[in-house]
């Protein structure tokens, strides 16, 4: 089989591929900032925003969650066209939820299988409770007014859940403690009660930050509201070819590239001027940075449209090897980000008997090829993104492998 990357040779015919591009350089760049050589040096924009604020790392995972939004709309209509039941697709939508969930819970306790350090919040467990409810809703309505006002309720909902109701033993936000102070927010504070009650009664589960989640129970719902713009996303691609020009939707792909990259600018300034009122905030997932990473994700997805889908820039020689990669990584992304950690708890599971660190005991695989290979005992902001460049390169290996034997992973 040969081995040239043109996107029409290898990818499947039902996928589209400007969302593959975006999903592959989505993913390949949550595992650049999930895994670099040293956390301790790392660039400003490969690291979250402490708090209020944003950085390109805080984009990420929000841009993900609206691809499996655009992705629940290509997915259903695709079923229907087969003659798939509603009561089939539910159940399947039920049951890859709780595939995906069932998939972080093993990633989180292996090797150690320690129960009682499970965390049942993360990166996996949001996408499969996003995929779940926005996948339910997408099958109950797919008129766009109506998932419009669903979105509006849940952004506003969550901010008149984190502005005026008062956090238990700290009073109400603004008027007692400070909006979205990092301890006594609701979320947070709903976050320890949840687990601490876990703990209570199946002696399980505990916080990623031990006083509040970035993946909390909460914030969870302004979520499903990023998942839902990309499901909105997808209905408006879709309308390509269907209508006249002056019927207000895309008549032609030119016209679909315009509308999106619009509509980012204008979700990005929606963002921005929230803010003044409800900061932008990954860690809390504010109604504001629901907009703004939206907006960023709305324009992503136009380039990669309008380059791929208009200007068909993967069919020329230069092009395909410019697009291939983010088509393999994008083609089997919960592969990528399942080898991702497995590959980490691997390298930081095994020893290396002969090397002992600071402290005296065997150093990690991972403190060895760091450290020897990229760092040569002097760690760097460079040296730390060279390792996570590796350790991108490394998760992409069984990706290529699915990829030139048409593999594509479906949980």
């Amino acid at each position: 089989m040969s081995d040239r990357p043109v996107a029409t040779t290898f990818a499947p015919s039902n996928r589209v591929l400007s969302m593959d591009v975006l999903r592959g350089i989505t993913i390949a760049f949550m595992i650049l900032v999930n895994d670099p050589g040293d956390w301790g040096h790392t660039y400003a924009q490969l690291d979250h925003a402490k708090w209020n604020g944003w950085t390109l790392t805080d984009l990420v995972f929000p841009s993900f969650l609206f691809i499996v939004g655009a992705s629940i709309i290509l997915s259903l209509h695709a079923r229907i066209a087969r003659g798939d039941s509603r009561r089939n697709l539910g159940l399947h939508i039920v049951r890859r939820a709780v595939t995906i969930y069932v998939l972080a819970m093993v990633l989180n306790i292996v090797p150690y299988f320690r129960f009682t350090h499970l965390r049942l919040y993360g990166v996996l467990p949001r996408i499969a409770l996003c995929y779940l409810c926005a996948g339910l809703i997408c099958l109950a309505t797919q008129r766009a007014r109506n998932l419009i006002a669903i979105v509006a309720v849940l952004l506003v909902g969550y901010w008149a859940l984190m502005r005026f109701v008062p956090v238990p033993g700290c009073g109400v936000p603004v008027r007692d403690i400070p909006l979205l102070d990092p301890e006594c927010n609701l979320a947070a504070w709903i976050d320890r009660g949840v687990i601490g009650f876990i703990q209570r009664t199946i002696h399980t589960g505990y916080l990623y930050e031990k006083t509040r989640d970035p993946e909390g129970l909460l914030s969870t719902i302004p979520a499903v509201a990023t998942t839902l713009l990309g499901a909105l996303t997808a209905l408006w691609m879709r309308r390509v070819g269907t209508v006249s020009e002056g019927a207000g939707f895309p008549a032609t792909k030119a016209h679909c590239a315009a509308g999106l990259f619009l509509a980012g600018l204008v979700s990005m300034a929606a963002g921005v001027l929230w803010n003044v009122w409800f900061p932008i905030n990954k860690n809390l997932w504010t109604s504001s940075y629901v907009l703004f990473a939206a907006g960023c994700s709305l324009v992503g997805l136009a380039a990669c449209y309008w380059l791929i889908d208009v200007r068909r820039l993967h069919e020329t020689r230069v092009g395909g090897w410019l697009t291939w990669p983010w088509l393999v990584y994008g083609s089997n992304a919960i592969v990528a980000f399942t080898v991702s950690v497995v590959l980490v708890k691997t390298l930081l599971f095994i020893k290396i008997s002969s090397v002992l660190g600071p402290n005296g005991k065997p150093i990690t695989a991972w403190g060895w090829i760091y450290n020897d290979i990229f760092a040569r005992g002097h760690s760097t902001e460079l040296t730390s993104l060279a390792f996570g460049l590796w350790f991108v390169l490394m998760c992409f290996i069984p990706n290529w492998i699915l990829w030139r034997r048409k593999i594509f992973v479906k949980i």
